[in-house]
């Protein structure tokens, strides 16, 4: 059988077509894994940088790190194997009995020197497939994969995942651990103290309540210095200087204490001076306005 050129050409080109879609697909493939290789880094250092913000909002808001789960094979640590059935299924020394005759087929024994069943001799009438076990043996021995159907056939076995889609879901969870943890910083931002209020606001309604419960204060003394308990001059050391220096150190106190956000870079400011001047002033002006409603009443 003879070959024209033209049905040689026709080949080369094919062959030809044929090594390039190979090298394109080859080509495609490499660049492919390369992506995926590259995405799988990726991820990694983001799921990296998550735990690394994760432990420290843990240590910010006092949350001891739970223990490292052990490993198998530390020390200390034996590993529980499975070990060879006991009892009636332990295995046997093989017997001492004379050798097999001259002309006796050698078949496989169960090593009491009896045959090994239909497993030895194919065909053998009244024989199973494999020598009589317990229940509990046999389910360790015999282990079989049978379908829903009750059929005796091994289950279909589930399709490889494909790494392009595992590798988006585990991309849009990263993306998901990203907007709850950026939620986790904002609370962590905020203070347990009136926690939707500027500073500025936070720290005049903690001096301002510091200053009126000793206001209380005052009219408690006023009232035990008209009945002879607190003379004039501790009552108004008091008013002066020491209740509005108690509620001073109060709310600032309060402050450094409540008004203090679980993550905060420094210090938040507590207003000294505008604190001062809150206590200083409300305490006089309790007094001052206990003195006008009781002249008021009279």
């Amino acid at each position: 059988m003879t070959v024209s050129f033209e049905e040689y050409a026709a080949l080369a080109r094919q062959l030809s077509a044929q090594h390039r879609a190979g090298e394109q697909h080859a080509a495609a493939e490499s660049a492919r894994r390369r992506d995926l290789h590259a995405a799988v880094d990726y991820l990694q250092q983001r799921l990296n940088a998550q735990g690394q913000r994760l432990d420290q909002l843990g240590r910010a808001i006092g949350v001891d790190q739970p223990p490292a789960a052990p490993r198998p094979g530390t020390p200390g640590e034996t590993a529980a194997w499975p070990g060879p059935p006991s009892g009636a299924g332990a295995p046997t020394a093989p017997s001492s009995g004379p050798p097999f005759a001259a002309g006796a087929p050698t078949v496989p024994g169960t090593g009491d020197g009896e045959p090994a069943g239909a497993a030895g001799v194919p065909g053998r009438a009244g024989v199973g497939a494999y020598p009589q076990l317990p229940a509990g043996e046999a389910r360790l021995a015999l282990p079989t994969a049978v379908s829903p159907a009750g059929g005796g056939v091994p289950a279909q076995r589930a399709a490889a995942a494909d790494p392009a889609v595992e590798l988006e879901l585990a991309r849009r969870m990263a993306d998901e651990a990203d907007r709850h943890g950026q939620q986790a910083e904002l609370l962590a931002q905020r203070p347990a103290l009136l926690p939707t209020w500027s500073p500025l606001a936070r720290a005049v309604a903690v001096y301002a309540g510091c200053g009126a419960a000793a206001g209380v204060l005052v009219l408690m003394l006023v009232l035990a210095s008209g009945v002879g308990l607190v003379d004039g001059f501790t009552l108004g050391a008091w008013i002066c200087a020491g209740l509005p220096a108690v509620a001073f150190f109060g709310g600032y106190l309060v402050l450094g204490r409540w008004g203090r956000p679980a993550m905060v870079a420094g210090t938040p400011p507590r207003y000294l001076p505008l604190g001062f001047l809150i206590c200083f002033l409300v305490v006089p002006m309790a007094y001052c306005a206990y003195l006008l409603m009781v002249r008021g009443l009279r």
